[in-house]
């Protein structure tokens, strides 16, 4: 016997992700990308999540400064310079996610590989001395 399945399709907060990402698209190909729109996008955020991603963005760049800073899904991501460069980094708002909370991320361009497994995001409830210690150590070592 054939089991029916039925889906609901894409949530109001994917399709609103992937609409961000084709506008996104659009302004790369027209010049308009980079540190401006990140800095627009974590203006946007509420509270917590505007200064755990403004000192995000102010880490990754001291500790890596060519990366280049652009949004990806409208969040703040960072990747090899280039038009092409893939995301090595990103932040993920709690706010905007619906989460409880905000992610710390790491694509798999980014070099953070050891063993046969490791983590590719964290979550970040606080920015303190050794979570900022442990994030420059990550963002160092994923443009190794």
């Amino acid at each position: 016997m054939a089991t029916k399945t039925t889906t609901e399709g894409f949530s109001a907060l994917e399709k609103a992700a992937m609409k961000e990402r084709a506008q996104e698209l659009k302004a790369a190909a027209a010049g308009a990308e980079g540190e401006a729109a990140v800095l627009a996008k974590i203006a946007e955020m509420p509270g917590v999540d505007r200064t755990l991603a403004e000192n995000f963005h102010a880490l990754v760049g001291a500790v890596a400064p060519d990366l280049a800073p652009r949004t990806w899904y409208g969040m703040p991501a960072y990747a090899r310079p280039g038009k092409n460069g893939k995301i090595i980094c990103f932040f993920q708002s709690a706010d905007k996610m619906k989460t409880r909370f905000n992610t710390i991320g790491f694509s798999d361009a980014a070099a953070l590989d050891e063993g046969s497994m490791w983590a590719t995001s964290f979550a970040l409830l606080e920015w303190t001395a050794d979570n900022e210690e442990r994030l420059r150590a990550l963002v160092k070592n994923a443009v190794a």
